[in-house]
């Protein structure tokens, strides 16, 4: 959960006063590690589940997690997460042996039910998924900020970081995304299943650095985020979007490195765990403070263990996929462990089981081959390797150990499956629970499936069907129902355009539904490439814009039949452009506008299109074709 009670730095002098504690809190860390404080002879595993609110009608995003926490009451399980449609579940740590992994699906799957009979009264529903396929980019604006004081502190310092106009978005895939932001609140795109694993300090070089070469791997077949805003990008592209949306850093002309505050690392730890915690108190500025200030030194000095509060607030503002953390147990004693940030919720609570046990499993036993595994590997390589899997998840071809060159199903199927099974056997943990998670993965690198892949089949299918925005939609709903019947991905059949129940297109917006692959003229254009234009694409409708993307005018296939019925009686051959019959008072609306407006509208005017237009800027385009789309659809779900 991190440190949340926490503030905006005022001044100079309360940073500087931060700073000192900070410094100190590493002496302490130091200290303790070097006089054996940390608990040894006992490995536990904890996990952290973030869950989606969205409405039962619509499936768009319910923005009531605070509603919620409400109507439950007091409770010690519960958190909120930075957007208001976002909840999170702190799960009880477990001794890493017999049954812990099924304890641990068993205790997720209660929390949830019980979670649900609230958001029920709100008809509301919760699903497990890494970017919520029908979550707008309207979403993310500020309003929907959890009201809650460490939330603020942070946009409000990252904001001041920024070196740019605005936060920036650029992933290409199968498609394309490019927009601009104005807060770093995309970072609540991203829900997570995060695993904890206690390691001893003396352990903690070496399984730190295993963890940053398996990820790849790991997350390869665990991939389950493919689609932002409507737009197919990569396999897991919680990675690129979490680093972009807290980017503050400026293009310029000149070859200096600024890491970004979400990264996987710049090199191997050489020492021990204070090589992550000092490079990150040196590369990154400290953004907030804590309230609760603590002399870590003193407490030292005392023979008490110190809560270590001004690192816990740093290290909650830079974001490792592998993270170092300090806690203490409920014996007193202090601990370390390292938090796997990589896995996305869902696509099943079992699925999540089974990878978080994949990655454990793996740890120990590379752990018990390799004193040293960067001697078989790059960092460049790990590295690499970690943003080809976010690509290209279970398609992802490595540079592994000892310069081999291996696929992800190979690799999995053949070494870390079978690693992960010995790893999870050397820690005792029951049979049945190995037997049955290995399974799992066996039976996802047999089929090549990830919660990534089926995503991108079923959408792919549905989008020549139907429009996105109910696309989406299917893809949700679907989501929902085969986690409510608990299957692992790998049996999940595709989603049909006649599986959603009730779809409500009149509560969606224009840039929800709008065509933005855009065939456009300028006025200078002769009529004659404009004819041959819309005949090639098959359009009626083809706006005009200017040099800066301004809607200028519009040219209809009425006007280009009119234009060359007249030549024609004329016999004229004169050369006539673009400008010379282009329509210049466009009824237009904008992105934000509801779709039932632009139907009106269009009805009221008796027109057959409608640009969209944003501060000048032409966006999209609306046309009846669309709407004959909709009516369509509405048609045939009332006679089915």
């Amino acid at each position: 959960m991190g440190e949340q009670k926490v503030s905006i730095l005022k001044d100079h002098r309360s940073l500087q006063r931060f700073t000192k504690h900070l410094i100190n809190d590493v002496e302490a860390l130091d200290y303790m590690i070097e006089n054996q404080w940390f608990e040894e002879g006992i490995v536990r595993i904890g996990a952290e589940q973030e869950m989606c609110l969205v409405d039962k009608s619509t499936f768009k995003p319910a923005p009531i997690n605070m509603k919620i926490l409400e109507l439950m009451g007091k409770n010690d399980f519960m958190d909120t997460e930075l957007a208001k449609f976002n909840l999170e579940i702190n799960l009880d740590p477990k001794v890493f042996t017999g049954d812990c992994f099924s304890k641990l699906e068993t205790e997720i799957r209660e929390r949830l039910l019980h979670i649900q009979k609230f958001a029920d009264k709100e008809n509301a529903q919760i699903i497990l998924t890494g970017i919520l396929p029908t979550l707008r980019k309207q979403d993310l604006e500020m309003h929907n900020i959890t009201p809650v004081k460490r939330y603020h502190a942070l946009m409000e310092a990252i904001n001041a970081q920024l070196l740019k106009e605005a936060y920036e978005l650029k992933l290409s895939g199968i498609d394309e995304l490019n927009i601009r932001h104005r807060s770093p609140m995309l970072e609540a795109c991203n829900t997570s299943f995060q695993v904890h694993l206690q390691v001893s300090p003396n352990d903690f070089k070496q399984l730190y650095n295993i963890a940053q070469v398996i990820t790849a791997p790991i997350m390869a077949i665990a991939a389950n985020s493919p689609i932002v805003f409507g737009k197919r990008l990569w396999h897991e592209s919680r990675i690129a979007l979490f680093q972009q949306s807290l980017d503050t850093r400026n293009s310029n002309e000149h070859l200096r490195e600024r890491s970004a505050r979400v990264y996987f690392g710049n090199d191997w730890i050489k020492d021990s765990i204070l090589d992550i915690y000092k490079e990150d108190i040196s590369r990154f500025r400290v953004l907030i403070s804590g309230d609760q200030e603590e002399d870590a030194l003193q407490l030292i000095k005392e023979g008490k263990v110190p809560k270590l509060r001004a690192l816990q607030v740093h290290n909650s503002t830079v974001y490792r996929w592998n993270r170092p953390c300090y806690g203490i147990s409920e014996n007193g004693k202090p601990h370390l462990r390292i938090e796997n940030r990589v896995f996305a919720a869902g696509p099943t609570v079992a699925d999540e089981i089974a990878n978080s046990a994949l990655w454990l499993g793996a740890m120990i036993d590379y752990a018990h081959t390799y004193d040293d595994i960067t001697k078989f590997i790059s960092f460049a390589e790990a590295k690499d390797n970690f943003l080809k899997a976010a690509r290209y998840g279970i398609d992802t071809k490595f540079s592994w150990l000892n310069d081999a060159k291996v696929t992800a199903i190979e690799l999995l199927r053949d070494e870390i499956i079978p690693r992960a099974k010995s790893g999870l056997s050397r820690m005792n943990v029951k049979e049945e629970d190995i037997e049955k998670y290995m399974g799992m993965m066996e039976k996802r690198t047999e089929k090549h499936v990830t919660g990534a892949r089926w995503m991108l089949r079923s959408f792919n299918d549905l989008i020549e069907q139907i429009p996105r925005d109910e696309a989406v939609t299917v893809l949700t709903s679907s989501i929902i129902r085969n986690q409510e019947q608990s299957l692992p991905i790998h049996e999940w059949k595709a989603p049909t355009a006649k599986d959603l129940d009730i779809y409500q297109p009149g509560n969606i917006r224009v840039d929800e539904f709008m065509t933005t692959d855009l065939f456009t003229a300028r006025e200078e254009d002769i009529i004659d490439l404009v004819a041959e234009m819309m005949n090639w694409r098959k359009i009626r409708y083809l706006p005009v814009e200017n040099q800066k993307g301004e809607l200028i005018g519009l040219v209809t296939l009425r006007i280009i039949l009119r234009h060359f019925l007249k030549m024609r009686k004329m016999k004229s051959s004169k050369t006539v452009t673009v400008g010379d019959l282009m329509l210049t008072n466009v009824d237009t609306v904008n992105p934000d506008d509801s779709i039932k407006h632009a139907m009106k509208l269009m009805n009221a005017k008796k027109i057959g299109c409608l640009p969209v237009v944003k501060d000048n800027e032409l966006v999209g385009i609306i046309t009846e074709h669309d709407f004959l789309s909709i009516s369509s659809r509405l048609i045939e779900r009332l006679t089915d």
